[in-house]
């Protein structure tokens, strides 16, 4: 297992989920850590229990907090090795009931922020650095009332293609991701949206039969990205992780 230890680290959307994991899998490395996120809750509750860390509250969505945050990281760090990028949301709606607001929280959070945290932290991450940014296996795979948060992450994937050419010195790692649990991503969803399209999905083989353990997946992308800061010639462009499982085609397969 590698380390991120002596590294330079900064975590947006560390309050849940896979970023949360990632975030305490790097402190405990005895990395230089700062975790940003929405709910200051989260992250003294991460600092706590992880054993260190900085909690910089921020929401990528709102104007100047994506340059804010950081800017005060790197303020505490002395300058970034790694950018990771978890943050994102997604509302659960069929197209054809998807409002301009819906529209534009998928937006806001998914593309929007990343940009606007890229734009301010490459300039000053070190040469052969990583910036990760998570997206989403339904990038190619649609899945019905996810049509929006699909376009959002789909465009990332895009952009960061676009990021690669114009800063070849920093390496841009674009991880499709598959179901985990637990997470906090379907929340929010309503219930009688949710129950029919679950059927959808499965009937159309869009589900594993299993979802991948959230802090698995965290430990395994923290060895992939601490071996790739000991070889910076290496590039780690696009990497899909999605349970090995065969496709669930019924509810019973998912008992």
């Amino acid at each position: 297992m590698s380390s991120l230890a002596g590294h330079r680290i900064l975590v947006v959307g560390a309050s849940s989920g896979v970023g949360r994991a990632f975030a305490e899998r790097a402190i405990r490395d005895g990395a230089h850590v700062a975790i940003a996120a929405r709910r200051q809750e989260r992250l003294e509750e991460i600092i706590a229990d992880a054993g260190g860390g900085i909690g910089i509250t921020a929401d990528v969505r709102t104007d100047g907090d994506p340059e804010r945050l950081v800017t005060a990281a790197v303020a505490e760090l002395g300058g970034l090795d790694l950018l990771f990028y978890a943050a994102g949301v997604a509302p659960l709606r069929h197209l054809v009931d998807t409002e301009a607001d819906d529209w534009r929280y998928a937006l806001e959070t998914n593309v929007i922020g990343v940009q606007r945290v890229l734009a301010t932290a490459v300039p000053v991450m070190s040469h052969g650095s990583v910036a990760a940014v998570l997206s989403s296996e339904t990038v190619g795979r649609p899945r019905p009332a996810l049509g929006a948060y699909g376009a959002s992450k789909a465009a990332v994937t895009e952009s960061l293609r676009a990021w690669r050419l114009e800063h070849p010195e920093v390496r841009f790692s674009c991880v499709a991701l598959g179901a985990t649990q637990p997470t906090e991503f379907g929340d929010a969803f309503a219930g009688d949206v949710l129950t029919p399209v679950l059927d959808v999905w499965f009937k159309h083989g869009l589900m594993q039969q299993s979802y991948m353990e959230t802090a698995e997946v965290a430990h395994l992308l923290a060895d992939l990205y601490a071996s790739a800061l000991a070889y910076p010639g290496v590039g780690i462009e696009d990497i899909t992780l999605r349970s090995p499982t065969l496709p669930a085609s019924g509810w019973d397969e998912m008992v």
